[in-house]
């Protein structure tokens, strides 16, 4: 009996340490970038440098905006566009601009300089909301103090790693440019209201890795994430 009580202590011990790594908090990084962006690969190389530290969730949103300069970027969706623009007015900024580097939906910065996203990271911390998990095809998020009218629950595919894009036209004409953990996909599931409740998760497509983002709305503060 005592060797069975100390494999059972030992098995409990291990799913504690499991299940606490899986509840690590997660700094968001969020990198507003360009193709048609001069400006842009500093920043680009400056998330890559952080998009392996732990306890950071580093992601690169391709906008639209500087399309119209000769280059289309090829990772480019309205949609991460609307999610820079959304958060300007919060954060201070009258408008949208690249490179731009957001952390915790709550702190920004233009990320070009060396050392700027460590900078900001240091200086952010991690969200305090509830606890979020990642399973085979569910995200669960445990109860918790909600914002008025709701967190916005935000379902992120992303591209893990590096890719190199070479540029053809537009102010990065004949560069080749690195970007880190490019998102490819941004859909809202639904609300959380301080409950705990558990999501089903569409299967990812593509090799896509998965986060799971909660956020007050109107570009307010990262709650909590996830990701796998």
């Amino acid at each position: 009996m005592t060797g069975l009580k100390t494999s059972l202590r030992a098995g409990a011990m291990l799913a504690a340490t499991i299940g606490a790594a899986a509840a690590q908090p997660l700094t968001v990084v969020e990198l507003f970038t360009s193709q048609g962006c001069s400006s842009c690969p500093p920043a680009n190389a400056n998330l890559i440098k952080v998009k392996d530290q732990p306890g950071v969730l580093a992601l690169s949103f391709n906008v639209t905006y500087w399309d119209y300069l000769g280059w289309k970027d090829t990772f480019g969706r309205k949609e991460f566009t609307d999610r820079q623009v959304t958060y300007e007015p919060p954060l201070g900024r009258d408008g949208p601009f690249t490179p731009q580097v957001v952390v915790n939906g709550s702190h920004d910065a233009v990320g070009a300089a060396p050392g700027e996203i460590q900078g900001l990271i240091a200086n952010s911390g991690h969200p305090q909301g509830p606890e979020l998990l990642l399973g085979p095809g569910k995200v669960s998020i445990g109860a918790g103090k909600a914002p008025g009218g709701g967190a916005d629950i935000w379902l992120v595919r992303y591209n893990r790693g590096v890719v190199e894009v070479p540029v053809a036209r537009g102010e990065n004409t004949g560069r080749t440019l690195p970007h880190a953990n490019v998102v490819h996909a941004l859909t809202r599931l639904g609300s959380w209201n301080g409950d705990a409740t558990t999501l089903p998760l569409p299967a990812a497509s593509g090799g896509l890795a998965t986060a799971v983002l909660v956020q007050a709305p109107r570009g307010g503060p990262i709650l909590a994430a996830a990701a796998n």
